[in-house]
């Protein structure tokens, strides 16, 4: 953020927002090119939200007439002063005197980097770079309006475009993952530890805050879905206390004891003991919610503290299921029923400059906004870590299950490149203190060794998972955050290791590359632009680059094209498996071993929720993933190979990232045109990985597919097996369910294959427009633009390409 945006918005009484649009990063440049849904994301409440868009429109205006940046002079004026003498100092007329901040790498002794800080000469040169844009966007709107002029402001707004790495946390409750999560960000007391009761159905984003405050953003469920949530539950307890004495051969599944004390607990946390007192019309008065207004408005409620301790104290009635808070202290009310997520932002963690911590819970959750969100985030993680306590960890059997029921989500249907297995509390061992250092040491070295090994066993066995996840993607560490923050043996913590792994996550972020590689092609393109009338022969350079171009493409056609029909050879064998195993999977679950009369309670449930049922403390039952399986495991192999979570090799993205219009080969053929050739490798670069980003995402899309039409299949008969009660309810249900799989098959199965061969087919359409509208765009600015109404940037140019090479050697030198 620059004086200019932080200034307007205290201008325009928006002070309070100023904390978002520092921590988005938002600048000058950025400010004017505020979409309407970039509004939303920085200011939540509509009072505020309305009043920034009618300023910022009229500001808009204004500076359009006026053909002049909004810029405060000062800032302006300190740019200038800052390119001269940069410019000064190259030519060795004069030395460059900078501020602290811009000092050059080799001006000053490199500082000993802390674990997670951005490189000192990287920061600076980023810093630099973007001082010379903002000073380009000014000189910009200072020239006539044409279809370059208004590409270059375009692409210079794009330029700070940022994206943070996810890592997913997963772990039973006392498995140790706040005790984890504070060790391994160097915060002791910032997440509650040490209750075995916390709640698992809240997720808990931990990131950085740009701010120097602890906050936490409480993201609730709406009102609407607490009121039907509320309603299901009464529904079903009154049923079940209907139904009690029903069961004439007295077999009862545990999952009803569950799913009683499950819903008694959510209720009684918010309306308390009394609540059976509470009549159905009382349940949503607006005094059980005066603590949180937020709740009834839709609206995210903001909490701001001094310490980690006071934030760990303050999101407690929003986390846990446990009133008792330590030292005589209870609370009142519990608000977890409500929350769909708690954003926990700490100040001064380099760590997490660009990565998010997740803690989440096992299996999603009820609540379907709740396990959308779960789902979302599951998707989007680039790491998972599943923690376990070391003593059990290769038996661990909801460790096991947590991996197996989402390995789906991560890996085939996700962006998942890493799993971590993380054995915890290793300095843990009976009568642990009467040995000696040595003894101590030597054990946890054994036990070590041990789990590792035995773990990485038990991973092998997991067949369905490895479809999806090979040995390679797997990681065994053992840790102690105990003796990590304040044990004798913390060195043989493993806890470093992890905190690399984010290091790693925090580099692979090439903002600064990018943002430099951007910046140089767009000031290549101004100048060589310009210069274009004394060159001689550019026809000819544009019809060799068109011809590359055409023949580029080809090969990306081929590519796909093969794919597709690699792809359809798969679903057709796997639909015929699928039509011919329906019935018999149908079985397991509608007739499971061991199931008495109340099983119409789980069934109920099943359908109720549109085929999916999670009970508490036990494996989730899933019909549409069960119909859906035979279908998936005929594609998984080729997904794998297609969209391979590592690397950039694959029919995807190997063909994008090989596609080149052989600039440098041209440069020694045709002189003067070396600046527009620039420019076209960057743009290369920019779109290969602008495409990897969007295969990334539009993958998930391909592969969900066919869960999501299996989905839509199954709701008619869902609905209707979820109308019957009492009498005959399970009969019912169970001929419902099969009845339909039976007259469906024949066309459900083929339906889910055309749905993910169309979505794949729209990929590839994609792509293959893009790189063609891209490059021909970026071949018509630079080789065919009649309007040359353009500044001279040939000094930003020369310094930024100085820079430029500079970043360039640093990475390639991090790298080596």
């Amino acid at each position: 953020m620059d004086d200019f945006v932080r200034d307007k918005l205290r201008q325009w009484r928006l002070s309070a927002w100023i904390y978002r649009f520092k921590d988005q990063e938002i600048d000058t440049e950025s400010f004017f090119g505020l979409e309407d849904e970039d509004i939303k994301d920085l200011i939540p409440k509509v009072g505020p939200r309305v009043r920034f868009k009618r300023r910022l429109k009229s500001l808009r205006q204004q500076h359009k007439q006026n053909q002049e940046t909004e810029f405060v002079p000062s800032e302006e004026m300190e740019t200038l002063s800052y390119l001269n003498e940069f410019s000064a100092s190259t030519s060795g007329t004069a030395k460059r005197k900078l501020e602290p901040e811009f000092e050059s790498s080799a001006e000053k002794p490199a500082a000993k980097q802390h674990c997670g800080a951005v490189p000192f000469s990287e920061a600076r040169i980023l810093s630099d770079v973007k001082k010379i844009m903002v000073h380009i966007h000014s000189k910009l709107f200072q020239q006539d309006n044409n279809k370059l002029n208004n590409f270059l402001k375009n692409e210079i707004t794009k330029l700070s475009i940022d994206k943070r790495e996810m890592v997913g946390v997963f772990g039973k409750t006392g498995a140790g993952k706040s005790s984890l999560i504070n060790a391994v960000i160097g915060q002791a007391n910032l997440l509650p530890i040490g209750d075995l009761n916390a709640c698992t159905s809240v997720m808990i984003k931990v990131e950085a805050n740009m701010e120097d405050k602890y906050e936490a953003e409480i993201e609730f469920i709406t009102k609407e879905e607490w009121q039907d949530e509320v309603w299901s539950m009464c529904q079903y307890l009154c049923d079940h206390m209907d139904q009690e004495n029903d069961d004439e051969d007295g077999c009862q599944d545990d999952s009803d004891d569950n799913e009683d004390d499950d819903y008694e607990n959510k209720l009684s946390a918010l309306y308390g003991k009394d609540r059976k007192q509470t009549k159905p019309d009382e349940f949503m008065d607006p005094k059980n919610f005066r603590e949180i207004p937020e709740f009834l408005q839709s609206k995210t409620k903001t909490l701001t503290f001094h310490s980690a301790e006071m934030l760990s104290e303050g999101i407690a009635k929003y986390t846990k299921n446990d009133p008792n808070q330590g030292e005589g202290k209870k609370l009142k009310r519990l608000y977890w029923p409500l929350v769909k997520c708690v954003t926990v932002k700490v100040p001064n963690i380099p760590l997490l400059q660009h990565v998010t911590l997740v803690d989440l819970p096992g299996n999603g959750d009820r609540n379907k906004s709740r396990d959308q969100m779960w789902k979302e985030i599951v998707g989007k993680c680039s790491t998972v870590w599943i923690v376990a306590f070391i003593t059990r960890s290769a038996s661990e059997i909801e460790s096991w299950q947590i991996l197996k029921s989402t390995a789906s989500l991560m890996g085939n249907g996700g962006e998942c490149q890493n799993i971590h297995f993380i054995c915890t509390k290793s300095d843990v061992f009976e009568d642990f203190q009467q040995h000696t250092a040595e003894d101590r040491l030597n054990l946890i070295l054994d036990r070590n060794m041990k789990t590792k090994e035995a773990v990485k066993e038990e991973f092998k066995k997991l067949h369905n998972v490895k479809k999806h996840f090979s040995e390679d993607n797997f990681e065994v560490f053992t840790v102690s955050s105990k003796e990590f923050l304040v044990g004798e043996l913390k060195e043989h913590s493993e806890i470093p290791k992890l905190q690399k792994v984010l290091q790693d996550l925090n580099d692979c972020h090439s903002e600064t590359l990018n943002y430099v590689s951007g910046a140089y092609g767009i000031l290549s393109l101004i100048q060589g632009t310009s210069l274009r009338g004394t060159v001689g022969k550019t026809e000819d350079v544009y019809d060799e680059l068109e011809k590359n171009k055409n023949s580029q493409l080809e090969l990306i056609k081929k590519s796909l094209d093969e794919t597709y029909s690699d792809f359809e050879k798969c679903l057709n064998e796997g639909v015929e498996k699928s039509k011919s195993c329906c019935e018999n999977t149908l079985r397991t679950v509608l007739h499971p071993r061991r199931s008495g009369r109340s099983f119409w309670r789980t069934l109920q449930c099943v359908v109720q929720n549109g085929g999916i049922y999670k009970p508490r403390k036990k494996q989730e039952i899933n019909l549409n993933m069960k119909l859906t399986s035979p279908l998936a495991n005929s594609i998984d192999e080729e997904f794998r190979k297609t969209f391979p979570t590592k690397g950039k090799n694959g029919p995807f993205n190997g063909v994008i990232n090989k596609f080149s219009l052989d600039t440098e080969k041209l440069k020694s053929k045709y002189s003067g045109v070396d600046l527009l050739l620039n420019f076209l490798k960057t743009e290369e670069e920019k779109i290969q990985s602008e495409l990897n980003k969007v295969i990334r995402d539009r993958k998930k899309t391909v592969y969900n597919s066919l869960t999501k039409t299996i989905e839509e299949s199954m709701k008619p008969c869902y609905k209707k097996a979820a109308g019957f009660s009492k009498a005959d309810t399970l009969k019912n249900i169970r001929e419902t369910i099969e009845t339909h799989v039976k007259k469906s098959k024949d066309t459900m199965f083929d339906k889910a294959k055309d749905v993910m061969l169309t979505e794949l087919k729209s990929l590839e359409d994609d792509i293959l427009e893009s790189v063609k509208s891209t490059m021909e765009e970026c071949l018509e600015l630079s080789f065919r633009t009649d309007d040359h109404s353009i500044p001279d940037v040939s000094t930003e140019l020369g310094i930024v390409e100085k820079l430029y090479d500079e970043l360039k050697r640093n990475t390639k030198d991090a790298v080596n």
